[in-house]
């Protein structure tokens, strides 16, 4: 069948091929500057699927959307240590106006913790104005130095959720249940089979109390972190002054929270859910869920085309390629753009009253009865998602192992890479050691554990805690 372009197979070289698969789709493009991307209209189309399908979710939660500026005052930034130590090798600053120097230098956001500590800060006097419950769709930056589209760029596209509390638990509460809304998220909508958990103390994010996570295990057996829920305590209200007179009538400081997911996520789709012949994507973020090529344009053809999709308009995204390209060119655009179903539609099949329909996944063939598409469409896409998280929770389990000591955790991942589970004593020295020995690190500990005791994989000592281990994006 046709290509638009070479795409490399993907066990070739697996990452010359996700380039390939983002560029040959139409995702995006490069930008002038290193590490920067341009969204095209398909790649973005996607990106705002997953917006309306996670604002949905945040405002039954009473999340309500602000936006903050883009620049952070360096003296504000400095004011949590651990905070600016975590991200200090990644930040853009701004140090004149034209000609002129500016007066104190200006960060471009990596993220919003400083600055919805300080507007915190002044908006906060009592317990009756708490819980502030934010969220902001924005862009930040971080200098990367190894960039990949989508997975890892100097600026990316994210939703940041930032939220200031009255009560430890209620914070804490809140962090866990949008590590709910994450999962189901991921697993419903996007057909990725994520473990939940938390983050190691090596890993847990700058200035946090707790870090909690989904992990998902890409097609190659790398893993890549897909959102991720902090509670902070009160380590940002105690150096931003975030202070309330509580119940009793006494001063607190306040506990918040933040959270995010990124347009990683789209990085996420490709890597576990793609092929040789280009995308494959859930259809609950394919901007286009259905298409109709017409093999010849008569008059019995048009019509049934359009009946068709003004049948099916209102439950699926559906269009019809009326471009003036070949029909076998527009078959391979509709693989290569990875949509879920295309119905083709000639004079030859409509002689039995019939249409050809083709899933992208299995990339099958079926006749079926005109008077048949809507209910056969219902059915295929349903059996196509659940094909399609089948597949990657297969590839999940059979590269899921375990291992007891660092010489069979590197064996493993010679021979299977994957998720490892292992004992693990938690501590950063330990985990740096084994990050220096393997190139890996931890992804997460699960929230089901066994309390057994058992000997930390590396470095020998007695742990109850299990942790999985992988190379990871």
């Amino acid at each position: 069948m046709k290509q638009l372009d070479k795409i490399t197979p993907r066990d070739v070289d697996f990452s010359q091929w996700y380039t390939d698969t983002v560029i040959n789709a139409k995702l995006a493009s490069y930008g002038p500057v290193k590490g920067t991307i341009i969204f095209r209209p398909y790649g973005y189309a996607i990106w705002e699927l997953i917006q309306k399908y996670l604002d949905a979710k945040f405002k039954e939660l009473e999340v309500q959307n602000v936006y903050f500026p883009l620049l952070i005052p360096q003296s504000l930034f400095q004011k949590e240590k651990d905070h600016i130590e975590g991200f200090s090798p990644e930040i853009a600053t701004v140090t004149r106006v034209g000609d002129t120097p500016l007066p104190e230098p200006l960060f471009i956001r990596p993220t919003s913790e400083v600055l919805m500590a300080n507007f915190f800060k002044n908006e906060v006097k009592s317990y009756r104005d708490l819980p502030l419950i934010f969220n902001q769709w924005t862009n930040v930056m971080r200098w990367e130095k190894t960039t990949r589209p989508f997975l890892r760029t100097s600026e990316f596209l994210w939703q940041e959720g930032h939220t200031v509390h009255s009560e430890r638990k209620e914070a804490s509460d809140l962090t866990l249940k949008i590590l709910d809304t994450y999962t189901e998220f991921a697993q419903n909508a996007l057909l990725l089979p994520v473990i939940p958990g938390k983050k190691t103390e090596k890993e847990k994010f700058a200035g946090a109390d707790s870090t909690y996570t989904i992990e998902s295990l890409m097609h190659d057996g790398q893993a890549l972190q897909c959102g991720t829920s902090h509670y902070f305590a009160d380590n940002f209200s105690k150096p931003y002054e975030i202070k309330f007179q509580n119940k009793e009538g006494k001063l607190e400081h306040a506990y918040s929270t933040s959270w995010g997911v990124s347009t990683r996520l789209i990085g996420a789709i490709i890597m576990t859910h793609s092929d040789d012949n280009g995308l494959v994507l859930p259809s609950m973020v394919s901007p286009v869920q259905v298409r109709l090529i017409q093999i010849k344009e008569t008059d019995e053809v048009i019509k049934v085309t359009e009946d068709i999709k003004e049948a099916l308009k209102n439950k699926y995204r559906v269009d019809i390629d009326k471009t003036d390209k070949s029909f076998g060119f527009k078959i391979s655009e509709a693989e290569i753009k990875g949509i879920p179903l295309r119905i083709e539609i000639g004079p030859r099949d409509l002689e039995n009253n019939q249409v050809t329909i083709s899933r992208r996944d299995t990339r099958e063939k079926i006749q079926v009865n005109v008077n048949e598409v809507t209910n056969t469409v219902d059915q295929m896409i349903k059996e196509y998602d659940a094909n399609l998280y089948a597949k990657a929770l297969k590839n999940r389990e059979e590269r899921t192992s375990r291992a007891n000591s660092i010489e069979e955790y590197k064996n493993i991942l010679a021979q299977n890479q994957g998720f490892v589970l292992v004992p693990f004593c938690g501590e950063i020295e330990c985990e740096d050691d084994v990050k220096k020995q393997t190139s890996t690190n931890s992804r997460c500990i699960p929230f089901d554990q066994d309390n057994k005791t058992e000997k930390c994989f590396n470095c020998n000592k007695d742990t109850t805690l299990k942790v999985y281990f992988a190379r990871a994006y």
